[in-house]
């Protein structure tokens, strides 16, 4: 991998007295898109808080472009370059669109760049320049993640953390979603960090890919090697293995847990 603009090593972070991450490390290239795999509870949500500042790390550090940044309050990890889509969107429901986009941009001193961006966004999502002086808790749920993606860009990161962006979504929309990842990673050079559950989806977007289990990573591999693994295929992308190896590898599994 190329040089990293996010460094996680060892942290752990709690949930009251419940480990919920456990020594997790991991590192993500400058200008790629970074994946975490896992089931529902594996601690894919907590990396991303403890990432950026939401929750803070007992133990471990976090480093962004070589400065460590756990512990710091978000907002100030925000003016960093960090931006968090967090997962179920969390628009503000009682502004407008273009209000919701500005709040995005409400650090940035650049009056000329935050309207370029704006009309850079609406680029993206056509649908919300429609939408933008209406309030954004009546748009759709797929509306609403495109308002989340878009005024997380309205900061200008370098970085994007995104939380579960295709949950609840249709397929269709799923996919004009991940088009627009892909974009905003070749167009505008934003690393982007990828907590999904389509794990069919995320690897076929996504550079490398870490696999999260009960707060570990256990496996780590570029996408293209991981979509080949058996385990992969056969637990994340429902591709089963028949005989009696297969179910070896499913007893074997079934300890992990």
């Amino acid at each position: 991998m190329s040089e990293p603009i996010l460094k996680v090593t060892n942290i752990e972070t709690y949930y009251g007295p419940i480990m919920a991450i456990r020594g997790v490390s991991f590192e993500v290239p400058k200008g790629a898109i970074v994946t975490i795999l896992g089931a529902n509870g594996a601690g894919k949500t907590t990396v991303l808080k403890t990432i950026s500042g939401v929750m803070d790390p007992q133990k471990g550090a976090v480093q962004f472009e070589g400065r460590e940044v756990q512990r710091m309050d978000p907002d100030r990890i925000m003016r960093l370059g960090i931006s968090h889509v967090p997962e179920g969107r969390e628009v503000f429901p009682f502004l407008t669109v273009r209000e919701n986009l500005r709040m995005g941009a409400y650090t940035r001193k650049d009056p000329d760049g935050v309207a370029q961006d704006l009309e850079t966004v609406f680029g993206y999502f056509p649908v919300l320049k429609e939408r933008a002086d209406q309030r954004a808790g009546s748009l759709s749920g797929g509306e609403q993640q495109m308002l989340a993606i878009s005024r997380a860009l309205m900061a200008r990161p370098r970085l994007m953390l995104l939380d579960e962006p295709s949950l609840g979504l249709s397929p269709k929309l799923v996919g004009e979603i991940f088009d627009i990842v892909l974009r905003i990673n070749r167009e505008r050079g934003v690393t982007i960090l990828l907590v999904e559950q389509n794990a069919n989806k995320a690897l076929h977007v996504a550079d490398y890919g870490y696999v999260l289990e009960v707060g570990r990573i256990v496996m780590a591999d570029t996408c293209a090697r991981l979509l080949e693994k058996e385990d992969i295929k056969e637990f994340y992308l429902g591709i089963k293995e028949e005989g009696a190896r297969g179910q070896r590898r499913w007893k074997k599994r079934k300890t992990w847990r």
